[in-house]
């Protein structure tokens, strides 16, 4: 007899409470169908379709040429390889500055073309009318703070952000004001780890961490580099746990040699 497991489904009120037992968050970067299966199973509790996806899928010099149609492409892929994991997805670049209307109906694309959980926004109270406008449409929003990518030509570099006490104050009331929205989580990236300490025990929402050390509530990794297989990308905050790049490499060198050696296939391998 067969018995089937439930897998019960991670969800933003499980997030909070794993906030409130101060148990600590995982959460990864996932864009189609077979890596999504692995890092699911593997027991992540939020996956994120970054746009981050415009650099490791399109290779793209930054995250702004990827579109929502694309988004929504990758998510959908995500999202029918999740049983378990949180399905979070980026708002691209475009789909939501400016215009809550358009922020509303990105949002809501997101949601039922791809049957996402949540989307991710980028900013603080210069974005807080489009948070609103799709919080009142029932769809759960996770905010970013910090060094936010989308904007990289304003910032000009990929350097910490709110070193000065100017930008740390502003990043603080830009937290609270996420939070006040009814924003259910806000990654940091890349900030100072004291800051990140100081706003994580400020907020009853869960922060998620990328290079903002290790008090916040989760971490965010994007899973090429988490894996190795972007060669040569190793800044302070990166963890490599695995090198697939050579494993890979090396693999795929094996093959063509076998190939072309008339070694693959064998008589074993063949009808």
């Amino acid at each position: 007899m067969s018995v089937n497991k439930e897998i019960k489904r991670i969800t933003t009120n499980t997030i909070q409470e794993m906030k409130v037992r101060g148990e600590k968050i995982s959460m990864l970067t996932a864009y189609d169908y077979s890596m999504a299966t692995i890092v699911d199973e593997a027991g992540t509790d939020i996956i994120l379709v970054g746009d981050s996806a415009s650099n490791v899928m399109a290779g793209h010099e930054t995250t702004l040429p990827i579109t929502l149609d694309q988004m929504i492409y990758h998510a959908s892929s995500v999202v029918r390889a999740a049983k378990r994991a949180l399905v979070v997805v980026d708002l691209p670049f475009g789909s939501y500055q400016g215009n809550s209307k358009e922020a509303l109906n990105s949002a809501i694309r997101i949601m039922k073309e791809a049957g996402a959980h949540a989307v991710k926004i980028e900013g603080g109270v210069e974005i807080a009318e489009s948070v609103s406008r799709i919080l009142t449409a029932g769809i759960p929003v996770m905010g970013h703070l910090g060094l936010t990518p989308q904007s990289i030509y304003k910032f000009g570099t990929y350097t910490v952000r709110a070193k000065h006490e100017a930008e740390a104050q502003k990043l603080r009331e830009d937290a609270v004001k996420l939070q006040e929205l009814g924003c259910f989580g806000v990654v940091l990236e890349k900030i100072p780890a004291k800051l990140a300490q100081e706003v994580t025990a400020n907020l009853q929402i869960p922060t998620i961490g990328i290079g903002a050390g290790q008090h916040c509530d989760g971490q965010v990794l994007v899973i090429h580099d988490m894996l190795g297989i972007n060669k040569g990308f190793k800044p302070r905050f990166l963890r490599q746990y695995s090198n697939l790049y050579d494993v890979m490499h090396d693999a795929i060198k094996n093959y063509n040699t076998d190939v072309k050696s008339n070694s693959f296939p064998n008589e074993k391998e063949q009808y």
